[in-house]
């Protein structure tokens, strides 16, 4: 086991990278109607200036984790950060919607080499008594970011302009590069001299890139086809990895392990629910409440603040009782507050929106390190990379079907139109229907977090 100090250092780095990665996605959120502005773009095209981001990312999250575990997750984490430094730099230069998603785009892959490798570099420096503790403190940054990124994104998008928040980014991740070519001690290689799946790397991306971009673009002829071509590509996979000795994703794992295949579904479930949340409350808030991106940053704090406080108490739950039983809690008070949003209308007061944000804050922080904590206790530290990859996969999997849901609403009530008060209606009857399915979501993720192995 490493060095107290390798340790501390170790995690700093990905609390560090932690940080940044949600402080940006929150910041852009708050940032997104300015940026509707400056390019004349309609809402769904909006959408896909976050969205592009997570597609990125869940079609080479498992891909790298696979080639973090052979060639090294320091390294791959290093890659990442440098990718993320380019892709930032593309964006703040960005002179069209277009060249702003595309540079979102390479932001998701150096974010897919980061996320796939963070969990995994920590479990790989901590014994197993603290990996409760440990995920709790890593949930509190990324909860941290979250918070901080709706603050300080509204106000540098006020008053310096959405580009200013990639100059953050950039500096950040020079930092983070610094620390890690001059503290990081080592190397952690979980499956050495394996051959890598480059077919089934392939087939497994372009497969996620047809379901999820197909998905959005429902219900036009091209998203039916590619969503059909999607699905194909999975059966074709799947019957790949069941028949190679390497494969890119090990279906062993899903075939024999309950806990893991019902705790990365209720994660699919959690994400599919709640993660278009920020992205409507933004829009809402600064179109239909008529606030500013520092005023709304201030009211979506909220939820984040009390993510960050809970978090930590959350992660020694976890190890201290049945982490199931603290997710299945989690998932309760989501559907609470949930359920509030479906209610929310024109002349909502901000007290009633703060007190559900609060809600969804408890219930996302009993839910996701407790969550953490049951998958990757469900496989052998050899595949800690992988396994990091698949969880943060499905993570990104739920993001993408959250705001496909939304992008599909947007479309069949307000069609491709900007947000402006002649659609506020439409607007709303969309905001409506999202959170219902949230909150039907939420009801089904209680009872799939408590599955467990046969005879345990």
């Amino acid at each position: 086991m490493a060095k107290s100090s390798d340790k501390q250092v170790a995690l700093l780095l990905i609390l560090l990278n932690s940080f940044i990665t949600l402080f940006m996605e929150a910041a852009v959120g708050i940032a997104l109607p300015s940026i509707g502005k400056e390019f004349a773009i309609d809402a769904v095209l909006l959408s896909w200036v976050a969205t592009s981001t997570w597609l990125a990312s869940a079609m080479f999250l498992v891909p790298f984790g696979k080639l973090a575990d052979i060639y090294g997750r320091k390294k791959f984490f290093g890659l990442g950060i440098i990718s993320i430094i380019i892709a930032s730099f593309l964006a703040m230069g960005s002179k069209s919607a277009l060249g702003l998603i595309i540079a979102q785009f390479l932001q998701g892959i150096g974010g897919a080499m980061t996320s796939g490798t963070a969990i995994a570099i920590l479990l790989s420096v901590f014994p197993a008594e603290e990996r409760g503790k440990v995920l709790g403190i890593h949930v509190t940054a990324v909860y941290s970011g979250l918070l901080l990124g709706p603050i300080f994104g509204g106000y540098i998008t006020q008053y310096f302009g959405w580009r200013s928040l990639f100059l953050i980014n950039i500096i950040w991740s020079f930092i983070i590069i610094a620390l890690i070519f001059w503290k990081l001690k080592g190397e952690w290689v979980g499956a050495k001299g394996e051959k890598y799946d480059l077919g089934g790397s392939i087939i497994y991306g372009l497969m996620l890139l047809a379901l999820l971009y197909g998905f959005s673009q429902l219900p036009t002829l091209l998203g039916i086809w590619l969503f059909l071509m999607g699905i194909i590509g999975l059966f074709i996979f799947i019957k790949r990895e069941i028949s190679i000795k390497n494969p890119i994703l090990d279906l062993r794992f899903f075939r024999n392990n309950r806990v893991f295949v019902f705790s990365n579904l209720t994660a699919v479930i959690y994400f599919v629910a709640t993660s278009s949340i920020t992205f409507l409350l933004s829009l809402y808030l600064q179109y239909i409440k008529g606030l500013s991106p520092q005023e709304a940053g201030i009211i979506l704090v909220a939820q984040s603040v009390i993510q960050a406080c809970v978090s930590p108490v959350a992660g020694r739950f976890s190890d201290r009782y049945d982490p199931q039983r603290v997710v299945s809690l989690g998932m309760a008070l989501n559907v609470v507050g949930l359920a509030l949003f479906t209610r929310l209308t024109e002349t909502t007061k901000l007290g009633f929106i703060i007190t559900s944000l609060i809600i969804l804050g408890m219930g996302s922080a009993l839910f996701s390190s407790p969550n953490t904590n049951v998958v990757m206790s469900s496989v052998d530290k050899k595949f800690y990379g992988v396994t990091s990859g698949i969880r943060g996969t499905m993570r990104l999997i739920g993001q993408m079907l959250s705001m496909g849901i939304v992008m599909l609403l947007f479309s069949l009530y307000m069609g491709r139109v900007q947000i402006t008060p002649e659609s506020y209606q439409q607007f709303m009857n969309s905001v409506h229907v999202t959170f219902v399915i949230g909150t039907v979501l939420c009801i089904g993720g209680i009872f799939t977090s408590l599955v467990r192995d046969k005879g345990q």
